[in-house]
């Protein structure tokens, strides 16, 4: 069992939507029993069995922007007009009680958590092995119409332009495989994004999805 103390990270796990980062979050919790899951907070509605303080934090849009505008989020952004954030409150007070803290968000809320926390945050990026796993993940969950596919398609290769601003990264080429060696990334703190990429990886980005990474974080 991995140890979480001292030195507690905001661990901040992001990719494509299908990467499969969700179910890597999960898996990395049981490895670190005392780890804490960071709950985002939202103004739209809840959907469906949805619990609020469980899946979300739901919170008015007059709350929302007092959070917000009293520092009390770490990184926030508007999304087809609802607000969605990290508190403040769902990370640093488990950091300052040696907790690792697992976040699963976005890419540009990745950047942001980076910023607001420093070496405290440890950005780890999840690649598909190529664009057609991402697809054939995407079409077989079989919960999204054609256009959300194709959305989720597009704002992939957005967001693979942005890796280079991430620490890490593993392909979920298999499960087991991935879990292990992010594991073994989080526990080693070895940010090795920067030797991946210079060791072929920027030739990896661009077969197997067609996107030029930058030369520069």
């Amino acid at each position: 069992m991995a140890s979480e103390s001292p030195g507690a990270l905001a661990i901040v796990v992001s990719g494509p939507s299908g990467s499969g980062k969700t179910t890597l979050v999960k898996h990395l919790m049981l490895r670190y029993p005392r780890s804490h899951f960071s709950i985002s907070a939202t103004t739209r509605a809840l959907r469906g069995e949805e619990v609020d303080g469980v899946d979300y934090r739901f919170l008015s849009r007059d709350a929302f922007i007092e959070l917000r505008d009293a520092g009390g989020l770490l990184e926030w952004a508007e999304v087809h007009g609802q607000f969605y954030g990290t508190p403040r409150s769902e990370v640093v007070p488990y950091l300052q009680d040696g907790r690792h803290v697992f976040l699963d968000i976005d890419v540009q809320g990745a950047l942001s958590v980076k910023e607001a926390l420093g070496d405290r945050a440890f950005l780890l990026f999840v690649l598909p092995p190529d664009m057609e796993t991402l697809e054939g993940r995407l079409r077989g969950r079989g919960t999204d119409a054609e256009a959300i596919v194709a959305l989720r398609l597009r704002n992939a290769l957005d967001e693979l332009a942005r890796l280079p601003g991430f620490e890490a990264v593993v392909i979920n080429r298999e499960l087991p495989a991935m879990v292990e060696e992010a594991r073994g990334l989080v526990e080693a703190r070895r940010r090795n994004l920067a030797a991946w990429l210079d060791d072929g990886g920027r030739d990896f980005v661009r077969e197997a999805f067609g996107v030029e990474l930058a030369q520069n974080n």
